[in-house]
Formats: structure tokens, sequence, C-alpha cells
């Protein structure tokens, strides 16, 4: 623990030639991993990634598995012989024995090689394959490419089975992102297709490239809570008083609104996806609070959206501060 920080391990596995590196790495022609190589992460939950070479076993590795929390399998989409499966069925039973409460995920890589009838039929194969032989196994598949955002959306999926979860709020579409990583660490309920995430996406890129040109002071952390406004002070049409208090509130988040229109004017048109608005701002200075909804909602509701914003971003830091509490008690009780 280089850093002295305590960090959540992952265990990223794979044959040789699967893409595990690159997935780390976004990038090509990368020499065969020959040894374990540690990287760290500094996400809503700092994270230690395992990139082990692809002969390695639970003897081999160096480590218990009780210090794991997720074990991540690549497999390469286009390999449906049974050596990965294989493989990948040893390590389960093997890591089941030593730590019952492991999350597997199995990222079936490089999903651009195919058609998409390929890539489908191919996908369903492995799934089928590896669940015939893991009858009892609770196992979660994703397809992956480093030229989508389909990664960044199963290390999402990866990211919140780490975190203990809290009853939901009920926006249209809702997410809180890590904003330098871009993984969601937090949704609501409904599933989340892939227009939905890439819109996301897309949103954050911008937020990334063009949130500095607002002023660094959307950037710094509250010297102490602020108290949220009152509900008094927010009706549904008092807009411009919710944006005030928001505003000049010690904790400034920036709040970007997109809104996306078409030409159909039916009421069950009035909601997502034909018109829609995003709304984000900064509940600390990691995370992003995105949330997608009707415009018709956002222009009534401005107020009370606002409102819930602040609290969400006071809620959130209370969580961060008393996880660092706890990360650095745990860390001087190592040392000790």
């Amino acid at each position: 623990m280089s850093d002295g920080v305590a960090r959540t391990k992952i265990l990223l596995l794979g044959l040789r030639r699967s893409g595990k590196t690159s997935i780390q790495q976004e990038t090509f022609y990368l020499d065969a991993t020959m040894r374990t190589v540690k990287h760290t992460y500094d996400t809503v939950i700092p994270l230690e990634i395992w990139d082990c070479p692809g002969n390695i076993t639970v003897e081999t590795l160096g480590a218990p598995l009780s210090v794991f929390s997720t074990v991540v399998f690549v497999i390469d989409i286009r390999d449906l012989y049974n050596q990965p499966i294989s493989r990948l069925v040893e390590f389960i039973v093997a890591a089941y024995h030593q730590n019952p409460s492991l999350n597997f995920e199995i990222f079936v890589h490089k999903a651009e090689k195919l058609q998409e009838d390929e890539k489908i039929e191919n996908f369903r194969q492995i799934n089928e394959r590896v669940m015939d032989r893991l009858v009892d196994m609770v196992m979660n598949f994703h397809l992956t490419s480093i030229f989508d955002h389909s990664l960044h959306q199963a290390f999402s999926s990866v990211l919140q089975r780490l975190i203990t979860s809290l009853e939901i709020p009920k926006h249209s579409r809702f997410f809180l992102f890590d904003a330098r990583s871009r993984l969601y660490v937090a949704t609501d309920h409904s599933p989340v297709d892939a227009t939905t995430h890439n819109l996301c996406c897309d949103n954050l890129a911008m937020l990334n490239a063009f949130g500095g040109c607002t002023g660094e002071h959307l950037f710094s952390l509250p010297a102490a809570p602020t108290p949220p406004p009152s509900a008094a002070s927010f009706g549904e049409n008092s807009s411009s008083d919710a944006y005030g208090s928001l505003t000049n509130s010690t904790c400034t988040p920036t709040i970007t609104v997109t809104t996306q229109t078409t030409s159909s004017h039916h009421a069950q048109d009035l909601f997502y996806p034909n018109t829609n608005s995003s709304f984000s701002t900064y509940p600390n200075p990691t995370l992003i609070l995105l949330i997608l909804l009707p415009t018709s909602v956002f222009e009534t509701r401005r107020g009370l959206i606002e409102l819930n914003a602040v609290l969400v971003r006071e809620g959130v830091q209370e969580i961060i501060d008393v996880e660092r509490e706890a990360r650095g008690t745990r860390r001087g009780a190592i040392r000790a």
C-alpha cells in the first residue's frame, strides 16, 4: 500500500491476447503481461486493480483471495474454444472455496471484431457454456469494446456492486458519475440502455472539456456544511430564486441544462426520449450528478430540482467524509 490509502482490490484475469491490459490503457499492440501489475485509481472508492498474466492461478497469485472484492475475467469474443472457459471455471471454483463473497464479472471483450449477428451469437454461446458448468454461481456478463462506451458501462456496474445500495430517488433518470473516470457509481432502478449511457458520456466529456471555463471556484469543497435553503423559498415556478440560493452557497455547483426536442407534440411525446433535458451539477469535486427528465417537468419544477441538488450534494459530502475517516482509521490500524 505505497500511497497509504486503504483500497478496494479488483483482480483482472484472462488468457493471453484477451485484451485485458488494453482495457485499462485503451491502446493497441501491447506486449503480453509477464507479471502482476497493480494499477491504482482514485474514484469515489479508491481502487487497486491487479492485472495478472494469463497463466496465473490461485496458488501463484501471491495474495489471499480474501483481500479482493471482485474478479473480472476477460474473454475474447472470438475464442469459443474450451480453454478460456475451462480456465475461468477452474479459477472460480478455487476462488469460491477461499472467498465465497467474491463478485465475478465476465467481460466478453473485443466486440468490435464481429458483425452484430455474430457478436450476439458468440456472446450467447459463451454465456451458456459458462453457466452450464457453474449453474449455482452468480455471475454478470458484459459485452465490451474499447471503441465505444461499453467498457465504462461495464466497469460502472462493477463499481456499483462494491457500494451498499440505498433507497433510490424517483427521478426520470438519475446517474451519479465519477467525474474523472466517467463511471457511474449510482443510478435509479431502470435498466441502463446504450443510448442513454452514450448521451451521459457525451455530456460528461463536454463538461470535462469546458468545465474549467466557468471558474475553478466551482470545484472547491465547503469549509463547513451549508444548511440547505428552506422549502418555502422553492415554489414550483420560483426558478430564479432557487437558482440564486443554490449558486450563493459555499460550494457552488456547476449547473448545465441541455434540451433535446423533436417535431412531435403529442402528449405521450412529452417524455423521454422525444423531449428531454439533462441537468448536471457537482455534488463535490470528484462527482457529477446527472439527471435526465422531461423538459416540461424541468421547466415547472426547476426550483424543487435545484433544492434536491443541494441536499444531494451535502448528503454525498457527508458520506465521503465518513468514508475517508473510516479509511484513515483503518490505515492507522494497519500501520500499528
